[in-house]
């Protein structure tokens, strides 16, 4: 029977290991960490009884996700809870910027920029299956939909700066502008607009859901449908080299390039060992978990209904943050994201003590403590927090690194996205999950289409491995 190792239980390895499973290849995933999942993974972090996600917390590519879309995930115990409101963006005025799964909604919500809004979003929204298709798949590929993929390209190419300048009002751009940080990088470089426009997009087509128990859920889900095709996960063992392999026809590597290194030795061929040691990782997170009682006092009410509030203020001070992490400054004001998973999926809560999840943007490798930076700017936009907090768990990029060897340096996206990254990672190649090595890939978030729990970099990878094994491949170990 033809076999494969999957090293890495993260949702992209598990995707990896699923899809090969489906095609009749026996599979074994092997996991260095006790708990399997890598970025979704779930537990009590402060007080007995609050559940907090480690890192992935919301969800909006992997409800959109094209495969995971084919996989019975809910049968196998994953449901999608979705907020009344997706995302809020405060601003020191005291009115919110509000994201809801409704485009007309949204627009609604802003004003003057209401229609700009909706000429913005509506039709990417509507086509965002078809977008997605095209988009989450390796750029070297035949477009599948080449006149939405046009229409999207310019706009996407776009540095998040200027495109930030077709609203009007601080309210717009400071929503758009939130939802661009997500690409941790300088918002007035080239091709910042994508990351931007896509899970906004993804989420007036999707909504931004949590999984209800936690991501864990995801990773439980992926598990259960793994082993019911007769794969086998073995945790606490952690591949550092070549050797340590088991017998496989074809390996897939859920791990960071600089990890592949270590493992693949000088078995890589040089060019691709090159690519791999110039491999840009991005600024890191420094994130802080907190129990509070009673929920946030948001000056604006309606950001205690979101389950996603951007906290930055506008679009300028975002964009000032932001090159300042880049140039290897802490902010006085960083790009902080909170989460209200609870808003959602009550369950996480223990009575009115409920669990908050927040992170920062701070520079690759920092060593500070940004606890303050980040409770500080909760208080400026909901006064009174510091009252309410019961317990807070901070993880610097140190301990994150520890947690998730792929984090490097606490990077938590898998890679900086310069405007070669952003689409051709980790190098450039016509087969971008290719080691070089017959029969071994990566299939980690430092390939396309990047970070997320939407599985696509797993099932990408998986795709050319099965290429491999339909010309007669096998036996690479």
């Amino acid at each position: 029977m033809t076999t494969a190792v999957v090293v890495g239980s993260g949702p992209n390895g598990l995707a990896a290991a699923v899809h090969l499973a489906r095609h009749g290849v026996d599979v074994q995933v092997l996991e260095a960490a006790d708990t399997i999942g890598g970025g979704t993974r779930s537990g009590e972090l402060t007080v007995p009884g609050l559940l907090h996600d480690e890192c992935s917390a919301f969800h909006p590519m992997g409800a959109g996700s094209p495969y995971l879309q084919t996989l019975d995930l809910g049968r196998y115990g994953l449901t999608w809870k979705w907020p009344e409101i997706d995302c809020a963006h405060p601003l020191d005025s005291g009115e919110a910027g509000l994201l809801h799964r409704s485009v007309a909604a949204t627009a609604a919500g802003l004003g003057e920029d209401g229609g700009r809004w909706q000429r913005m979003f509506g039709g990417l929204a509507d086509g965002f299956d078809d977008l997605a298709a095209d988009l989450m798949r390796p750029i070297a590929n035949v477009p599948r939909h080449p006149l939405k993929l046009a229409s999207f390209g310019p706009r996407a190419l776009l540095p998040a700066a200027v495109t930030a300048r077709w609203w009007r009002t601080d309210k717009a751009r400071a929503l758009f502008g939130g939802a661009a940080a997500h690409a941790y990088y300088r918002l007035d470089r080239p091709a910042t607009s994508a990351v931007g426009m896509m899970i906004i997009a993804a989420g007036h087509r999707y909504g931004w859901p949590v999984a209800e128990g936690g991501s864990q859920s995801i990773t439980g889900a992926l598990a259960a449908i793994l082993t019911d095709r007769g794969g086998k996960i073995t945790t606490g063992v952690h591949v550092r080299e070549w050797n340590e392999l088991p017998t496989a026809d074809v390996v897939l590597l859920d791990v960071a390039p600089s990890a592949a290194l270590g493992i693949l030795g000088a078995r890589l061929p040089d060019r691709v060992a090159r690519a791999y040691r110039r491999f840009k990782h991005a600024p890191a997170a420094f994130k802080v978990d907190f129990a509070i009682e009673g929920g946030v006092p948001w000056a604006d009410p309606d950001c205690g209904r979101a389950g996603t509030v951007h906290l930055g203020g506008t679009f300028a001070e975002i964009a000032a943050a932001e090159r300042d992490v880049a140039s290897g400054r802490v902010p006085q004001r960083p790009f902080v994201l909170v989460g209200q998973q609870y808003v959602a999926d009550p369950g996480r809560s223990n009575g009115d003590l409920h669990p908050l999840y927040a992170y920062a943007h701070v520079p690759h490798g920092y060593t500070g403590d940004a606890t303050e930076a980040i409770t500080a700017q909760i208080e400026r936009f909901a006064p009174g927090f510091r009252d309410r907090i019961v317990a807070t768990v901070s993880s610097g990029p140190a301990r994150l690194a520890a947690s998730n060897p792929n984090y490097v340096g606490g990077d938590i996206i898998g890679g900086a996205n310069t405007e070669t990254q952003v689409v051709l990672r980790p190098r450039i190649a016509l087969d971008p999950y290719s080691t070089g090595i017959p029969g071994t890939y990566l299939c980690s978030a430092s390939t396309p289409p990047g970070a997320g729990a939407h599985g696509m970099c797993g099932y990408n990878a998986a795709q050319s491995a099965l290429r491999f094994l339909r010309r007669g491949g096998g036996d690479v170990l």
